[in-house]
């Protein structure tokens, strides 16, 4: 069965979908903060690294949530493509835990750090293919092109600050993070200085 037949409810399924699996997502990420069995604050501030690593992975959950529902918004069939590459972004998603775990117990190491810039590329590169989709098989009126042209902007330059991240990280880990906390930051907002730039 293709779905090309399935109109905005089977748009909606796989959006309901979605937002159960990146829940799921969030929640793993939260049992993975384990309380300290000694008792006293010095125990609990020796967790900060778990503690950070968790709050940018949720802020980056919670970004892509957003942006996904907001580009489904745009959507109007269901094809094959659509349920592939929205798998492909739900997997993508599905491995940042175990790399917050690992990022936090190893305390921002230079390897942690570069095995979770990773991790954080790949729902990039998954997005980009989902969003692909959504901009040739749903709405074709004005405010969706225009709402395409922001995100691939943001999705080009986010790219670019991931590979510079990355190359930083061999320098300094904290460099590298520093570039992941500026993709957030971007992204945090429906529109960006760059629509500024380019006057939309």
């Amino acid at each position: 069965m293709t779905g090309e037949t399935e109109g905005h409810g089977g748009v909606t399924r796989i959006e309901a979908f979605s937002d159960g699996v990146i829940a799921i997502i969030i929640t793993i990420m939260v049992l993975e903060m384990k309380a300290p069995e000694e008792p006293g604050v010095a125990h609990l501030l020796a967790l900060w690294p778990v503690f950070v690593a968790y709050a940018l992975s949720y802020a980056y959950v919670a970004i892509y949530w957003v942006n996904h529902h907001r580009m489904f918004s745009h959507a109007r069939r269901v094809t094959n493509a659509l349920v592939w590459s929205n798998i492909a972004l739900l997997f993508a998603l599905s491995l940042v835990p175990f790399a917050t775990a690992y990022l936090g117990s190893q305390e921002f190491s230079r390897d942690s750090t570069l095995l979770y810039m990773g991790v954080m590329i790949l729902p990039a590169f998954a997005y980009v293919w989902l969003q692909s989709v959504v901009r040739r098989t749903g709405s074709q009126d004005e405010a969706a092109q225009a709402y395409h042209q922001r995100s691939v902007r943001k999705g080009i330059v986010a790219t670019l600050i991931y590979g510079s991240g990355m190359l930083l990280t061999l320098i300094s880990p904290w460099a590298g993070l520093a570039c992941a906390a500026l993709v957030a930051l971007l992204w945090f907002l429906p529109k960006s200085p760059l629509d500024a730039l380019f006057g939309s």
